[in-house]
């Protein structure tokens, strides 16, 4: 597993980063405190405190092209 922090305080982002997560395979999750929902779900991700950095939690040891592309919402 691998994890880091990221922002979607815009909507456009949660788009961008909504359509990264689907292209992939694996489990990917998306953290607000006790809060967990599937990253590639845009109503999920809104039912989050987006004034907050997230963790995303990503389930795959071949996932270095999705975390250089994530490197893009870091917080």
């Amino acid at each position: 597993m691998k994890s880091l922090k990221i922002s979607l305080e815009m909507a456009q982002k949660v788009k961008e980063f909504v359509t990264l997560t689907q292209a992939c395979d694996y489990e990917i999750l998306l953290k607000s405190g006790k809060y967990v929902v599937d990253a590639k779900s845009i109503l999920g991700i809104f039912s989050l405190d987006l004034s907050k950095p997230l963790t995303v939690e990503i389930y795959s040891d071949d996932c270095a092209e999705l975390l250089a592309q994530l490197q893009n919402f870091a917080a």
